[in-house]
């Protein structure tokens, strides 16, 4: 891979085929218009995801229509390269999927950071972002795949870990939070309409009240993508198998979330933050 030297490069590192859309699909398609070159790394194909027979049609499985899904959303936000981890989707706790044995959450931690370090000592991205320690929404595999890439960040700069490639050091490692906003906002909503917030989503099994109190992670970044607010719809759209068990396809979340759209909130893991300043800008103080 030939890069320049003043090229600007970003990684999202992820656990599913729609993460990095109904997630960070603002933030990703705003800086692959600014000219950033976008890379993904999605450590499974989504085996888990639920859907209706008639969108398995043309495909073999969940996982190769998953996978289709996944690039044409690629192709719409502008990310450059695709990798996969090569895991399989873990579902959501107490589900059978979780005692497969190839599970994202069932491979050794060390052994996942290890290619995530792999491969950011081969794309050598600048910034990098992953899920906040709850996975946002406590998704077994979007915590997993938080904790395997907090140690990739700091493992593929340290020369003890020989892979063929030069050590690297990441400059920033930001989570991507939810905003609180919403999910006070929608747990209000919810009650109104006579709405359990703790029994939300297709299977009741996520619980909005306990991602507000255990969620509670401070803000050092706000990137506003309103322009690039239509590439986050259309690529959602390419999702078409998740929709129905998507947070936004609730009618009472797709309202609120227009409200708070056209903006992504991150903390930065690395460098510590050391004052109240906001960052608009996950390239600041990069050189």
């Amino acid at each position: 891979m030939t890069q320049a030297a003043n090229e600007k490069r970003l990684l999202a590192v992820l656990a599913h085929p729609d993460d990095e859309t109904f997630g960070m699909g603002g933030t990703l398609a705003y800086y692959a218009q600014r000219g950033v070159q976008i890379y993904l790394i999605c450590a499974t194909r989504g085996e888990a995801g639920g859907m209706e027979e008639n969108c398995l049609e043309g495909f073999d499985s969940v996982a190769a229509r998953r996978e289709s899904e996944l690039r044409c959303a690629v192709g719409i936000l502008g990310i450059k390269e695709l990798y996969f981890l090569d895991y399989r989707d873990s579902g959501m706790p107490g589900s059978p999927d979780n005692q497969h044995p190839n599970a994202l959450i069932n491979a050794p931690q060390r052994q996942v950071a290890e290619k995530i370090a792999h491969l950011i000592r081969q794309i050598r991205p600048q910034v990098i972002l992953t899920f906040d320690p709850i996975g946002g929404y406590k998704h077994p595999d979007h915590i997993a795949i938080h904790r395997a890439t907090v140690e990739a960040f700091y493992l593929a700069a340290d020369e003890r870990f020989v892979d063929g490639l030069p050590p690297y050091q990441p400059a920033k490692l930001y989570f991507h939070l939810i905003p609180k906003g919403f999910l006070k906002t929608a747990i209000r909503v919810l009650r109104l309409f006579g709405k359990d917030p703790r029994r939300f989503g297709k299977n009741g099994d996520i619980d909005l009240v306990a991602l507000v109190e255990e969620g509670d992670f401070p803000i050092h970044a706000r990137i506003r993508y309103g322009s690039a607010y239509e590439k986050k719809q259309l690529a959602s759209r390419c999702h078409e198998s998740q929709l129905e068990g998507a947070l936004m396809s609730n009618p009472i979340a797709r309202w609120i979330n227009r409200l708070f759209a056209s903006s992504d909130v991150y903390l930065r893991a690395y460098p510590p933050s050391t004052s109240n300043h906001l960052e608009t800008d996950l390239f600041e103080g990069i050189e």
